[in-house]
């Protein structure tokens, strides 16, 4: 239940809302997303960067939270792992049990190469398992991947890679049936054809759903195929570090188990980074809907061994996180909600930004609204604006929260509030990793051979914005090609001598500079107690 407090606003939305339903405000010019997003957006605060000064990426900026696991100090000394007698070997390693790593792995697996996926928490703990509103694809009628490929690119700043760009959208339709004929049950009206919706900065409906439990479905069927091929998965258990052969080529890495601490050897052939995100790095404070294991540990692995990163400094704050209750702040609201009708409204019940503009333009007007308009709902932690989730219903009919957003209805239910009814309030939450370790088309990293990176630890794809959808997507067209490209890769080269070299250099970089770092990375888990962390 709403407290008192709230009492007056919300009166003011209902009293509002068949006027705010009627009412749609005009989609901003290209100039005036730009001048809000420079004004409001968290990416331009300039206090909130840190310039590295070791690396392959010395000189630039990043999050000062990633700046000090990049610069940190390794877990191990560069000897003191017997690199001589392996625990696993296997041709295909595969570091992260979300999405892009279960694609991976089940691709590696149908070209015949022998895969091993290991993971910190369980598989399929990952924020593709929290996905909700769908993946995008150009399969309608009226749709083509030149017009997806036009959404994408201009979503993104036009500056993402026009190559991974093009991969992305022309196998997109691929990637669907693929998703299909595997399991994934996708909403489909009664002649089968798949049901769609629109994203914000899409011109046409192009996404493709499982109610709003989309990445749940995909990754529950993900799973089954992977239990089907008996792939091997190593739970409860991180990689630590890269292990690099003598010509610096990729071939393993250093584990811990997770709860004996036990470090462990795995050679391979070939090494495929899909460990997600960062959003429980919480960079400048900023609540997340990641789940508990996104702490950016692929870029540091990547990044110590001499990896490149690309739009490391831009970061996705999804516009609608929960903001209240407490219980569950910044929990995800699905982009889905706006697609189907409902509008942001501030405190007085005006509505203030078009329902689908881009994601950082509309996280930007709402922290303009809160913060230079002053019309934010004051919480115990801070502001937000409503989201009126009641006109779903007055526009699509009674019964259409409970068929197309069953997971939002629960977890709000949960909280004594019903969407059906009653507004949600929300404010921006840490939501995605645009940049990552830089690749080429074929998932590679540039300057380390045998690398793959795979998801949302990848950079390039999505330039310094993401449209909704397009993440489940380029898990599953990246993650398949980083898994065929690994094991072919795989059947073609000999691993040479093992050395964690590269350990040594990067101390001594830390140590020339007189660099005073007490902290090791990566991070691993968050910590959310007084005690010490893991």
């Amino acid at each position: 239940m709403y407290p008192e407090s709230f009492k007056t606003s919300l009166e003011l939305v209902q009293k509002n809302r068949e006027k705010n339903i009627a009412f749609q405000p005009e989609r901003m010019s290209y100039e005036q997303r730009q001048r809000l997003i420079t004004a409001f957006h968290p990416d331009y605060n300039k206090d909130a960067f840190t310039t590295l000064k070791i690396g392959a990426n010395k000189g630039e900026k990043v999050p000062t939270e990633l700046a000090q696991m990049l610069q940190s100090h390794s877990r191990i000394g560069a000897y003191s792992v017997d690199l001589t007698k392996p625990d696993y070997e296997t041709d295909v390693l595969i570091i992260g049990g979300g999405g892009a790593g279960a694609v991976a792995a089940i691709e590696a697996s149908a070209a015949g190469a022998d895969v091993v996926i290991v993971t910190k928490l369980r598989l399929g703990d990952s924020n593709t398992g929290m996905a909700e509103g769908g993946i995008q694809a150009a399969t309608g009628a009226d749709d083509s991947p030149v017009l997806h490929f036009i959404d994408t690119y201009g979503g993104g700043h036009f500056a993402a890679k026009r190559e991974l760009v093009s991969r992305l959208v022309c196998e997109a339709p691929e990637a669907i049936l693929w998703l299909n004929e595997l399991g994934v049950e996708f909403d489909k009206y009664a002649d089968g054809t798949m049901l769609t919706t629109h994203g914000g900065g899409t011109a046409r409906s192009r996404m493709h759903a499982a109610r709003d439990l989309t990445g749940s479905e995909i990754m529950r069927t993900l799973r089954d195929e992977i239990a089907n091929r008996k792939i091997p998965v190593i739970e409860y258990t991180s990689a630590i570090e890269l292990i690099l052969d003598q010509n610096g080529n990729a071939a393993g890495a250093v584990l811990m188990n997770m709860e004996s601490g036990k470090l462990l050897v795995a050679k391979a052939k070939a090494v495929i980074i899909a460990t997600g995100g960062a959003g429980r790095m919480h960079y400048q404070g900023f609540p997340s809907s990641n789940h508990y294991g996104a702490t950016a540990d692929g870029l540091v692995l990547g990044y110590r061994a001499g990896a490149k990163l690309i739009y490391a400094d831009s970061l996705q704050y999804h516009p609608t996180g929960v903001a209240y209750p407490e219980q569950i702040l910044g929990a995800l609201v699905t982009e889905k909600a706006r697609a189907l009708g409902a509008k942001l409204v501030n405190k007085n019940g005006e509505v203030f930004v078009h329902p689908l503009e881009t994601r950082d333009t509309t996280t930007a007007a709402i922290i303009c609204e809160c913060t230079k308009n002053n019309n934010g709902i004051a919480t115990s932690r801070g502001t937000g604006v409503w989201l009126d989730t009641p006109m779903i219903e007055k526009t699509h009919g009674d019964g259409t929260i409970e068929k197309r957003l069953p997971a939002m209805l629960r977890m709000l239910k949960r909280q004594g509030i019903d969407i059906r009814k009653q507004p949600v309030l929300v404010y921006p939450t840490l939501h995605y990793q645009n940049g990552g370790l830089e690749i080429d088309q074929n998932c590679m990293t540039a300057n380390i051979r045998n690398l793959f990176v795979a998801g949302e630890a990848a950079g390039g794809i999505h330039g310094k914005n993401r449209l909704m959808g397009n993440s489940l997507l380029d898990i599953i067209v990246f993650g398949r090609n980083a898994g065929k490209n690994a094991a072919k890769i795989a059947q073609e080269i000999k691993v040479e001598a093992l050395t964690l070299s590269h350990i040594e250099k990067f101390e001594k970089e830390i140590i020339d500079l007189e660099l005073e770092i007490d902290t090791v990375s990566p991070k691993l888990l968050p910590n959310y107690t007084n005690e010490k962390p893991i």
